[in-house]
């Protein structure tokens, strides 16, 4: 088989168009060259993330939030192995495993793809003793609820409610929000409470509840210090923080009014390759659901879309688990 760098290409899925999985296609378009303070990753793995499902739908384009393109590049989560450097990078060696983060919306290729260029900035070394399929799950999960947490600005000792709390942002925010000490209610069904307890929670909610405000005030009387609400449920979370708390979402468009003082935050994630790297250190819990050739996006889009998945869908270029 002939080597991308001898032919100048690679292989990439992108989206042809917007619309349903169907608009996904697997094409063959140039090697990208890393510039100035860049990195060119031979891609091991890339999530599958919600954020792909509405990228690929148009809805970021009817949102105003990138511009239309006949091909769109999808994909943000990435682990591999450096292959090049870029002018002025020493923090990086060709063959070191990493991990990244691609935040650019308006792209014309993604994470999945044999290759992928990121800023230095966006990059970090990956977790130790980790596959790349677990590794790729981590960027852009956990440095949202990193960054919703950092934004929230709770004190050791503060309750925080989590909402959605076994899904993808919702269970690392969990388990790190224990890890600086702060007491935490979290939103899951009675099917999750063990693994949700494991991550560090220590009153549970029911995720089918009718009054979420009343259940959580039942075991935290006056309400939470802060609320980060991963399943958007806007007002429904905010009813359940004290006067002059906080609350953070991390769904795009459900923040709501600041009532009763309340300090409201939209979370828009931004690649830290800093905080990834702590991240990386940290022996969080990293979920894989299944792992997919990258031709099979449409499949893993299908699957995300119907729910239940517990833990991410990742794609391989190799098509090797």
């Amino acid at each position: 088989m002939i080597s991308e760098e001898k032919t100048g290409k690679m292989r990439a899925v992108v989206a042809r168009g917007y619309g349903g999985p169907d608009v996904l296609e697997s094409v063959t378009v140039a090697l990208p060259e890393p510039g100035p303070g860049q990195v060119r990753i031979r891609v091991e793995a890339a999530t599958v993330n919600p954020v792909d499902l509405v990228t690929r739908s148009g809805a970021l384009v009817e949102a105003g939030l990138m511009a239309a393109r006949e091909c769109t590049g999808i994909g943000w989560d990435v682990a591999g192995t450096v292959d090049r450097l870029g002018a002025g990078v020493t923090a990086f060696a060709p063959g070191q495993r990493v991990i990244g983060l691609r935040d650019l919306l308006d792209v014309s290729v993604g994470a999945y793809a044999a290759y992928l260029v990121l800023d230095a900035t966006a990059v970090a070394p990956a977790p130790p003793g980790v596959g790349a399929a677990a590794a790729a799950t981590l960027p852009l999960n956990g440095l949202t609820a990193l960054q919703s947490l950092d934004l929230l600005d709770l004190a050791t000792g503060d309750t925080v409610l989590v909402t959605g709390a076994t899904g993808a942002v919702g269970a690392f925010a969990v388990e790190l929000a224990a890890r600086r000490g702060l007491r935490v209610v979290a939103q899951a069904g009675a099917a999750d409470e063990e693994f949700t307890r494991g991550l560090g929670a220590e009153w549970i909610v029911g995720r089918d509840t009718c009054d979420l405000a009343a259940d959580v005030r039942g075991l935290v009387p006056g309400g939470v210090d802060g609320a980060l609400d991963a399943a958007g449920l806007a007002v429904r979370a905010l009813a359940a923080v004290r006067t002059r708390g906080a609350y953070v979402t991390v769904v795009g468009g459900s923040a709501p009014l600041p009532l009763r003082g309340i300090r409201v935050h939209q979370q828009w994630i931004s690649a830290d390759g800093a905080a990834l790297s702590d991240l990386a250190a940290m022996d969080l819990t990293l979920r894989v659901a299944d792992v997919l050739p990258l031709e099979r996006a449409p499949e893993a889009h299908e699957r995300l879309a119907a729910g239940g998945v517990r833990g991410r869908l990742v794609l391989t270029p190799s098509g090797e688990a």
